[in-house]
């Protein structure tokens, strides 16, 4: 952002006395230094090919029971409507061992949710350290131990090994504009990342935004499968559902390679909820092209969607190659088509899950009645249920428990759905459980409508 509008900000509308870029937060002091006192302006907006910020933790709210992790930094692909490669840069991932150091202070201060984070987040190919990260490790637990043996030592079982391991490919049918194996090869990958990462603690459930389709291969999926604190819901951008659409798009698949990863998805890790991302009125795109995304809509199913009308970007792909040539109407028309058909499939699979019990993390108060409480599911759905006092939930889904427990954000809870809309469930609180406990005793994060039948019986 700033690097786009710079001469705008600092000669056309002279507001600003500092501008900085995404990877110059190092240089503030002397940003400010050069302009204290001085009346003069002071800018820095070069993009890095290095910079991850990996020795720097940032400060967090004391008692928040959630944080964001930062592992990589920038994107590589260049899809043709977006903006993101040209204000991030090119993809560079942090190193393991400080995301295992900041994982592991994360569990020591009680968080119990983390989302990793990155533009490209499960395109992760980081070295096991760097230079910066052994003497910031060093200083903090001393220089008798081995910083790097203390927090990233142990290698995940069939995945990469502590040097890294050959790249396994992208999921099927799915291609990138540049060479991965160059980039890759010999590094610790996301499914070795993930799964070292939710081995710390299994009390603290694991997300992670936002990824891209292609980078979906089985190994990731194994990891997301096999451990059950790395939530089962994931983002696969779609974007549109037409294959001409796609290949304008430039995004490496086609409709058909798609569909086949979602469903690929959905046998690896069943009951995993897929979400999406939806451009209406892409540059060229026709009717038809348009009915193959509801298509897809319905096709899918859903649990939740990101649906917007294109809206052109100065400086990227479509921007300067393409023409932006769907009228404003129509884009609307077809954006309100879309959202249609997803949320009548939406509709269905909420009312799917009445009768259903999950495992929910509770986030604090309802906005609109604070007597009752909101959480959410390892399917990232909200759940809204009263705040009253509570047992230990031992694994009974057909009533609740008594008790004097009072639950709190960041505690796990067992939850009955038993009502819903498009986009938040309602349920009965059956006590307070943990996430390794609710595992235990139903064999996942939660129980279906048919299982708490047969439990009854």
């Amino acid at each position: 952002m700033p690097d786009r509008v710079k001469e705008k900000l600092l000669e056309a509308d002279r507001l600003p006395d500092i501008v900085p870029g995404p990877d110059a937060y190092r240089d503030l002091p002397n940003l400010i230094d050069a302009v204290r006192g001085t009346g003069a302006k002071a800018m820095n907006v070069q993009l890095s090919v290095e910079e991850t910020y990996a020795d720097i933790i940032p400060v967090r709210e004391v008692g928040t029971h959630s944080a964001f992790v930062t592992i990589m930094r920038g994107c590589d692909n260049a899809c043709a409507f977006c903006i993101v490669p040209y204000t991030r840069g090119r993809e560079r991932s942090r190193d393991l061992a400080s995301i295992m150091y900041e994982i592991r202070s994360l569990s020591e201060r009680g968080i119990k949710e983390v989302t990793l984070l990155g533009q490209n987040v499960n395109s992760y190919a980081g070295d096991v350290t760097s230079a910066t990260t052994r003497d910031f490790l060093s200083q903090l637990v001393g220089e008798d131990v081995d910083a790097v043996e203390l927090v990233a030592n142990a290698s995940s079982a069939g995945l990469a090994g502590a040097q890294g391991s050959a790249f396994v490919g992208y999921a099927d049918g799915f291609k990138s504009r540049y060479d991965p194996e160059r980039k890759r090869e010999g590094t610790i990958q996301f499914a070795e990342l993930l799964d070292k990462v939710a081995s710390v603690d299994p009390e603290m459930r694991i997300r992670f935004t936002s990824p891209h389709p292609k980078d979906f291969p089985d190994d990731v999926l194994r990891v997301i499968r096999d451990r059950p604190n790395v939530s089962k819901c994931l983002h696969m951008p779609a974007q549109s559902g037409s294959t001409a659409t796609l290949e304008r798009m430039a995004r490496g698949y086609t409709r058909e390679a798609y569909i086949e990863l979602i469903d690929r998805v959905r046998m690896i890790i069943p009951g995993c909820a897929v979400t999406t991302d939806i451009i209406s009125g892409f540059c060229g795109e026709t009717e038809a092209d348009h009915e193959d995304t509801v298509s897809l809509m319905t096709r899918i199913g859903y649990e939740q969607a990101f649906m917007f009308a294109y809206s052109e970007r100065e400086g990227t792909g479509a921007h300067r190659h393409q023409k932006d040539d769907v009228p404003e109407d129509v884009k609307q028309r077809r954006l309100q088509e879309v959202i249609d058909a997803f949320r009548a499939k939406a509709g269905e699979k909420q009312r799917m899950e009445i009768g259903s019990t999950h495992c929910v993390l509770v986030e604090g108060p309802s906005k609109k009645n604070p007597e009752e409480l909101t959480g959410k599911t390892d399917t990232s759905k909200w759940v809204i249920f009263d705040d009253a006092p509570t047992g230990s939930y031992a694994g009974d889904a057909r009533s609740a428990t008594t008790g004097s427990h009072r639950v709190s954000p960041g505690d796990y809870v067992a939850v009955r759905v038993t009502g819903c809309s498009t986009g938040t469930l309602f349920g009965e609180l059956l006590g307070k459980t943990t996430l390794t406990e609710f595992q235990r005793l139903h064999g996942a994060q939660w129980t279906t409508p048919a299982e708490a039948v047969a439990a009854a019986r």
